[in-house]
């Protein structure tokens, strides 16, 4: 934390702006005061509330005032912080929550919290391992977005060698490629963002995609990961050696020529969102004017006063239309299934100076600040989301919290759409709340489809035209550019990708269509072969991407430790392991809305079953991955592992 040097009044400003449960929090550690947390203030869980827990004008004037009582103090050397008792700080987390946290929970979020300031999530197991066996051990990371790169700063903090195949021109992944208008993350940034790499500047709460793209890229110059990335390099094959243990990798560079690159293991981080898909559309090559995927965006392409057609109402188009309804002459959005809206006032919002101030000066209040965060979107609405057996009253919701989350949300929908009895009825989903993913609302969305030069269309499309599209009510549409919110090849894992692991058997036709993984990480018949954000390890209501990828990079660590450690040249997780797990799996995924069967959405695959996510709540994957068992594993191969040459 930065000196505090400020004056009074610059000190009452920056109080104005701040999370005052997570500056309640703050003040225990600076004056050793518990009884802070114990009297009148009590701050409610208010997941749609202003994010003051329900304080009342008195008490946060009270607050305001006693915060800048102890940074003056704080300043004048007054007052020193002073350690916590564990008892302590697990009441200031059910304080700062709004709520009881459950005792399962709480090693789980000490270790998000990380109030000492400590990477809590680095594992120490393979710097025990003797650096001769370390020696010659190399490791092959597929892709260098957010997982390949955490991957690669790990690998380089065991002391292990590694190389980063990426098929792009630098790093970053999908907030390098996605470029279009509008595009930005959906959690909020001081979360989504690596444990250990904390940015107290984030210009947004919810940042866009150069300032995201930007982190990445700095992150990669932090670690001097450069030199260890080949950019421009696909990779075409990967092929496991059984007699040897290795793994040999056939890629291609940006000039056609091919290599194998030969390692003992390959760590895949390509994503599940890589892969733009395009609709199975009738005469859709037929288009003559300009068309493209949002994910590839044509920045060619002049959109001032043209007729523009979009086609899809997802996550990408929900961010990029409210961006060109203004250019356009004339919007025509083509929806299949509305998104579910929530609350998100401060979705576009700037973070203030005064909460910038606050998260660099003011002692442990970034770490309760995160912790807020992270409470409200760990596991806060997941109970909301799961089906009820006998819940027969409405195919909209799926139980009686999740018809009232239902109610909730399509109260707020219908409150922006006065006077448009039209829009009211194709804003509303007709699917349950959770059964797709929802998209965070600030207004902008439905302020652009009540433009009067946008025009919504829920008629299914019948094919594209040379000039337009035609719809299956037989209206025709013509336009000049067609542009695609489509999403991506989801359920396809690590396609184009081919992969033959022992005796020569092919990943996608084991998969059959059916992608499966244990804890979505290890494969049978695939021994060495680890996969991030792979098969359900998806969220939908809880949580950051970021936190699977560190907990999967954490397990994976463990598994290289266990490999080396017993000199063995192949790990392979066990198929009864497998088997168990996935139907486990399958099991309460059917019981949440996702899996509800009236739902359709890319989390399911073409065999409808759900693919991508992960169906308990956040703790349950941060147990299952802090160390591997190795009674799950097979470890074995070669008598004496081999070098990776």
């Amino acid at each position: 934390m930065s000196a505090i040097r400020e004056t009074d009044d610059a000190l009452k400003a920056a109080i104005e702006e701040a999370h005052l449960p997570s500056l309640i929090a703050a003040l225990v550690h600076i004056t050793g005061d518990a009884g802070l947390i114990s009297g009148d203030i009590k701050p409610v869980y208010d997941f749609f509330g202003d994010g003051q827990g329900g304080l009342t004008d008195e008490q946060r004037a009270a607050t305001k005032a006693r915060a800048l009582a102890a940074l003056k103090g704080l300043r004048d050397g007054k007052i020193k912080p002073v350690p916590l008792s564990s008892d302590t700080v697990h009441k200031i987390m059910s304080f700062v929550a709004g709520a009881e946290i459950p005792e399962r929970y709480i090693p789980f979020l000490e270790e998000e919290l990380a109030l000492e300031g400590k990477d809590l999530k680095a594992v120490h197991g393979l710097d025990e391992v003797p650096a001769n066996l370390k020696h010659d051990f190399k490791v092959l990371i597929v892709g260098a977005g957010m997982s390949g790169l955490l991957a690669a700063i790990r690998m380089k903090q065991a002391g292990i060698a590694y190389t980063v195949i990426e098929k792009n021109a630098d790093v970053g992944g999908t907030w390098m490629v996605n470029a279009y208008p509008g595009c930005r993350v959906d959690n909020p940034n001081h979360l989504y963002s690596y444990s250990f790499e904390p940015n107290h500047d984030w210009p947004y709460h919810f940042s866009t995609q150069p300032l995201l793209w930007k982190y990445f890229q700095g992150v990669a110059d932090k670690y001097a990961l450069r030199p260890n990335i080949r950019f421009n390099t696909e990779v075409i094959e990967s092929v496991y050696d059984e007699a040897h243990g290795l793994w040999k990798t056939r890629v291609k560079g940006k000039d056609g020529k091919e290599e194998t690159l030969v390692s003992n293991v390959v760590i895949t981080a390509v994503g599940q969102l890589s892969r733009p898909r395009l609709p199975d559309i009738k005469g859709i090559e037929s288009f003559k004017g300009q068309s493209f995927h949002s994910a590839t965006w044509d920045h060619s392409v002049d959109l001032k006063g043209k007729r523009v057609a979009v086609i899809g109402t997802g996550a990408s188009a929900f961010q990029f239309v409210p961006e060109i309804a203004p250019v356009v002459g004339h919007l025509t959005v083509f929806q299949r299934n509305a998104p579910w809206l929530g609350p998100t006032p401060n979705y576009h919002d700037k973070v203030s100076e005064g909460k910038k101030w606050l998260l660099k000066h003011v002692p442990t209040y970034d770490k309760w600040y995160r912790f807020w965060l992270w409470w409200m979107l760990t596991d806060g609405i997941y109970e909301f989301v799961k089906s009820d057996p006998d819940w027969t009253s409405r195919k909209d919701s799926v139980g009686a919290q999740n018809d009232m989350l239902r109610e909730m949300l399509s109260q707020y929908t219908i409150s922006q759409l006065e006077g448009r009895p039209d829009l009211q009825k194709a804003a509303v989903p007709s699917y349950p709340p959770g059964g797709k993913r929802s998209v965070r609302d600030n207004g902008v969305w439905l302020a652009a489809l009540k433009r009067p030069n946008v025009e919504t269309v829920t008629d299914g499309i019948a094919e594209i035209t040379p000039t337009g599209l035609k719809t299956k009510d037989g209206r025709s549409f013509d336009v000049d550019v067609i542009i695609y919110g489509t999403g991506f090849t989801a359920s396809q894992f690590l396609e184009p990708m081919k992969f033959k692991g022992k005796g020569g058997v092919d990943l996608h036709e084991q998969w059959n269509g059916d992608a499966r993984a244990y804890l979505g990480i290890t494969v049978p018949n695939f021994p060495n072969l680890f996969i991030m954000y792979g098969p359900n390890t998806n969220i939908v209501v809880n949580g950051s991407i970021i936190f699977f990828s560190e907990c999967e990079i954490r397990y994976i660590q463990g598994l290289i430790e266990l490999l080396l450690k017993s000199n063995a040249s192949a790990i392979e997780v066990k198929k009864a392991v497998h088997d168990v797990f996935n139907d486990k799996v399958d099991a309460l995924n059917s019981q949440m809305a996702w899996g509800a069967p009236q739902v359709t959405s890319w989390y399911k695959n073409a065999k409808g079953r759900v693919s991508q996510n992960w169906p308990w709540p956040l703790v349950d994957y941060w147990n299952a991955t802090r160390v591997p068992d190795p009674n799950d594993y097979d470890l074995g191969g070669a008598p004496e592992r081999q070098a990776a040459e």
